[in-house]
């Protein structure tokens, strides 16, 4: 590790006032701050001599405050740093991160106030991060932020893809287009979702999209999203300037805040090549190191689960339909009917326990174990499940000896119905039922509206609760995976038992009527960023109407395209989502997601345009092994890679999984073809992509295989 800091020594004046200049390890980022006329702080950006970001203002206003913290303020001291060093995840997509940048921090004090306030920068090669800090001070104890006025001014009317700015729900469908287009189109980019609030008609959410018409990716968001609300952005469409729209609480308040403290790191990631921003480790790097001392707990997992059938409507989590309102300690199940539908019962959770056994999977999920579920959604109620009282067709001891003698575990579920209170009401006794009973993972859900009532899913308030359940988690070496709740900022590096999140349009909207069929081709430069997605994918029956009837809903994808998303959405914790038999049906094209790793030492970025196409090639931690996914967006495409990241002079079996010539995501999803060849470091593939399609690839040495009959790629 190389750390240098000094403190700046040089100063330059614009308009007579003093100013800093940082630059990028490499030079070709270059971050400016001064101070406006009327003391503003304010910054800009620039890649490789172009503008990035426009002159840009930095500050606060807070609640029933005279002074506000936006203007009036003289540079008081600067420093600079400058840091190199390496540290190692517990689990993800590199066995090592390199963390390399040039930092400044410049105090400013505020005459009128007294007060003093630090604004961080750090600039790494790829992008700028940059924070304010309000440091232990006799004018500025408790404060509330009634908004903060953080600016990205563009250089011009870029293309974008966004989601509309909301409290409550990622859950869109992304849009793509120019920033001065973003009010035309909003009204109909807002889809119906169970808990939705939208504040603007140009308000988006990060993480941001955006390409610039001399081709420049740049892309905002934050890291570190701790005790602070959630950050959209507002834009002003007549200037192109987004300001900081933070999620207010029931009351209206933006953040409550003891000084000393600090806010998340606003993140800029810029680059003329898109392959940067999807393999960007700024929202990683700025978060805090690891803090759970035995780490021997955490652990990558592949699982199947007791779910699928319950999105499609093949089968339901409520055992009775005699029941219009459930008590928790005072319903009696015994009195009533089976409605015949329950999902999660015995038999049909062992028939889950021995495909996972037979087919080499860690975990089985079951969701609609415990009671309640006849009534836990519209009701504002609190009481809402206990998380540890079944069902009697479930028997959670019986299933966890019978899943332990085939070396199974099983996934715990928590929904919480958006009762963030009832659940850690019983946190601790539902986390220690996990470790009497053998669970060591849970998935938590937060569908619905939050209560107390008038909260919203990423206030301040809200983001708190998110925090405890992961660090109440921790202390019982548990995993964590959270649906519905904020999205991630880069917090799984410091607390890394948070294996999963969902917080984006997952694959379940692809029973509700589908998505687009480039939204895989989004997320890896958009919601992947800030951590792992628990996407759920691996649907290789497209028509639900054969699960249900009554639903005519088709999965927007090609079989070749679910099998890539194992590589090119990554997440240490993969489910393979459909039902067993559906895989017994296509049990060649099922090998590869058998196969596939699910943690990684090396990984590269082969293509890479934002909503086209996304080509990853990642190497199995510990193995010689690598696997290739690649996906596209609505049109056919032809891909074009090369395998330079293979050892020199080795020789590999490549297994290649792709669409069939006459595969199209609508009308023929299930259209694919296998073929074995040879490669090395030498070879290139060019390859058909159907219309929401895609291709996998395992590479494997061939030392000790047969290669008879092989030809060279």
């Amino acid at each position: 590790m190389f750390r240098k800091i000094c403190l700046a020594s040089l100063f330059f004046f614009v308009a007579g006032l003093c100013a800093q200049t940082l630059k990028s390890p490499d030079g070709s980022l270059q971050m400016e701050f001064s101070l406006a006329a009327d003391g503003a702080p304010q910054y800009t950006l620039h890649y490789k001599n172009k503008a990035v970001i426009l002159p840009s203002r930095l500050g606060f206003e807070f609640k029933n405050d005279k002074t506000s913290m936006q203007t009036g303020f003289s540079l008081e001291n600067a420093t600079t740093a400058t840091v190199d060093d390496k540290w190692k995840p517990v689990w993800g997509e590199e066995s090592s991160i390199r963390n390399h940048y040039n930092e400044l921090a410049v105090t400013l004090k505020q005459a009128e106030s007294k007060r003093t306030l630090v604004i961080r920068f750090r600039l790494f090669d790829d992008g700028l991060g940059f924070r304010y800090e309000f440091p232990q001070q006799k004018e500025l104890a408790h404060f509330v932020i009634k908004e903060e006025h953080t600016q990205f001014a563009m250089a011009g009317d870029h293309t974008a893809w966004w989601i509309p700015g909301d409290y409550d729900t990622q859950e869109y469908d992304y849009s793509k287009s120019k920033l001065s287009e973003i009010r035309g189109l909003m009204a109909n980019s807002i889809t119906a979702n169970l808990s939705q609030t939208s504040f603007s008609p140009t308000g988006v959410q990060t993480s941001l999209m955006m390409k610039s018409a001399d081709g420049i990716y740049i892309n905002i968001h934050e890291a570190a999203l701790i005790d602070y609300s959630c950050m959209h952005l507002n834009l002003d469409d007549k200037k192109m300037v987004f300001e900081s729209w933070l999620t207010p609480d029931a009351r209206g308040d933006k953040g409550y805040l003891l000084a000393p403290s600090k806010t998340p790191w606003r993140t800029i990631i810029v680059s003329d090549d898109a392959r940067d921003v999807v393999a960007s480790k700024i929202i990683l790097n700025l978060n805090d190191p690891c803090k759970i001392d035995d780490t021997s707990f955490i652990h990558p997992v592949k699982y199947v689960g007791v779910w699928w059938e319950m999105i499609t409507g093949k089968s339901t989590w409520a055992y009775t339909d005699e029941l219009p309102a459930v008590q928790i300690g005072v319903t009696d199940y015994s009195k009533v009917k089976p409605n015949g539908k329950h999902g999660a019962n015995n038999e049909n959770v062992k028939r889950y326990i021995d495909f996972a056994a037979e087919n080499g999977f860690d975990a089985v999920l079951v969701e609609g174990w415990n009671i309640g579920w006849e009534d836990w959604f519209g009701h504002s109620k609190d009481k809402v499940f206990d998380f540890i009282t079944a069902y009697p067709d479930f028997d959670v001891q019986a299933l966890h000896t019978y899943a332990a003698s085939k070396n199974v575990k099983i996934v715990m579920h928590h929904e919480t119905s958006g009762s963030t209170r009832n659940y850690e009401r019983y946190m601790e006794q539902a986390y220690q039922f996990m470790n009497d009973n053998g669970y060591d993972a849970v998935k938590s859900g937060y569908v619905g509206e939050i209560l107390p009532r008038g909260e919203n899913h990423y206030s301040q308030w809200t983001v708190n609760h998110y925090q405890y359940a992961i660090e109440e988690a921790a202390k019982h070496k548990i995993m964590l995976n959270a649906h519905e709740a904020v999205r991630p900022t880069g917090i799984c590096r410091t607390w890394p038992n948070l294996i999963g999140n969902e917080a984006a349009r997952g694959t379940e909207y692809q029973a509700f009527g589908g998505s687009k069929p480039n939204h895989v081709a989004v997320l890896p430069f958009t919601r992947l960023l800030g951590g792992p997605m628990d996407y759920t994918p691996g649907i290789f029956e497209m028509d639900i109407s054969k699960l249900n009837p009554d639903n005519h809903s088709h999965v927007n994808s090609t079989l070749a395209n679910q099998l890539a998303l194992y590589v090119t959405l990554y997440s240490p914790l993969q489910m393979a989502a459909d039902l067993p038999e559906h895989y017994q049906r296509f049990a060649d094209a099922f090998q590869f997601i058998k196969d596939v790793a699910i943690d990684w030492d090396e990984s590269k970025y082969l293509e890479a345009e934002p909503g086209e196409f996304v080509t990853a090639a990642r190497k199995a931690k510990g193995k010689q092994d690598w696997y290739v996914g690649s996906v596209g967006g609505e049109n056919a495409r032809t891909s074009n890679i090369n395998f330079d990241f293979l050892d020199k002079g080795k020789e590999y079996i490549a297994t290649i999984y792709a669409d069939a010539p006459e595969a199209h995501y609508k009308t023929n999803p299930q259209a694919y073809v296998i073929r074995k060849v040879l490669v090395n470091s030498k070879s290139k593939l060019t390859q058909f992509v159907a219309p929401g399609g895609g291709y996998a690839i395992s590479i494997k040495p061939s030392a000790g295989q047969n290669t008879k009959g092989l030809k060279k790629l």
